[in-house]
């Protein structure tokens, strides 16, 4: 699938973090991003907790608060950063406490956490930043985890949909991609971001992790979702409707139903110990 849910923006891939009007168009519609979206596997969630030396999380472009309410539900305490004051206005709105800020810019103020998380926002933080900025916030052996999500429906919502996003958005830099795209070379994105963590030679050595699962979409829950990835959120509504038209009447051909396979990756390192 072209476009993947604040995994794919339209701008350069090199310097996906410079596209901010992309990265900031989510909150166009917070309420249907919060319902729409999935969350995250509790193995992963477990996992992170399990890893990290205490209770307190840092959740880097937080959205609407997602992956916060997870960590949460587990016993942690979570402050989010995120730039769309939209998205962070929903998210204390649930009962989350956000800070307006991009991670650059945001400041610690000499605050630490023993987790610092980014669910399917890592990609819209300078590389050269990102990383150094988490070792410094983070205690000793607290952990780094970036996760997001690669999504796969079957070839028949695939290709009627790449094709009505090729018509409806003709420039777009995402029409050069294929319906669907090798699990490969998410992996290979999720290994660069364990690289770059890697050049820090602030954390232990980078982990990757992987988890394999699936969902059940009705015609109504997909084409609920579909509006609040990052190709469609900057289209006219003309432009929007005529995809979900096509991707709908594809969905019917199906008998009104599909299974998408997910799978959730992750980069993910410990603080080194201090010396």
């Amino acid at each position: 699938m072209p476009i993947l849910p604040r995994e794919q923006p339209e701008s350069s891939p090199a310097k996906p973090h410079e596209a901010r009007r992309t990265a900031e168009s989510f909150g166009v519609d917070a309420h249907r991003y919060d319902q729409a979206r999935p969350g995250y596997p509790d193995t992963l969630v477990t996992r992170i907790v399990a890893g990290s030396p205490g209770p307190d999380v840092l959740d880097v472009g937080c959205g609407t608060g997602i992956a916060a309410r997870q960590f949460q539900a587990v016993g942690c305490t979570v402050l989010g950063i995120e730039p769309d004051a939209r998205m962070a206005d929903f998210a204390r709105a649930r009962g989350l406490r956000v800070e307006a800020a991009t991670f650059e810019a945001w400041q610690s103020a000499g605050r630490t956490f023993d987790a610092v998380i980014a669910a399917q926002s890592w990609h819209w933080v300078d590389p050269d930043v990102g990383a150094l900025k988490a070792a410094r916030v983070l205690r000793p052996g607290g952990r780094l985890a970036v996760f997001g999500h690669v999504y796969e429906p079957p070839a028949e919502v695939a290709e009627p949909f790449a094709a009505a996003f090729r018509r409806a958005a003709p420039d777009s830099p995402l029409n050069g991609q294929p319906a669907r795209r090798p699990l490969d070379l998410y992996e290979a994105a999720y290994a660069k971001i364990a690289d770059k963590i890697r050049e820090t030679e602030q954390f232990d050595d980078p982990e990757q992790w992987r988890f394999d699962w699936a969902r059940s979409y009705t015609r109504d829950q997909w084409l609920e979702l579909l509006p609040t990835t990052g190709g469609l959120t900057r289209l006219r509504p003309d432009q929007l409707d005529g995809i979900l038209d096509v991707v709908g009447e594809a969905i019917d051909s199906l008998g009104g139903r599909f299974t998408m396979n997910y799978t959730t990756l992750a980069a993910t390192a410990l603080r080194a110990a201090a010396s």
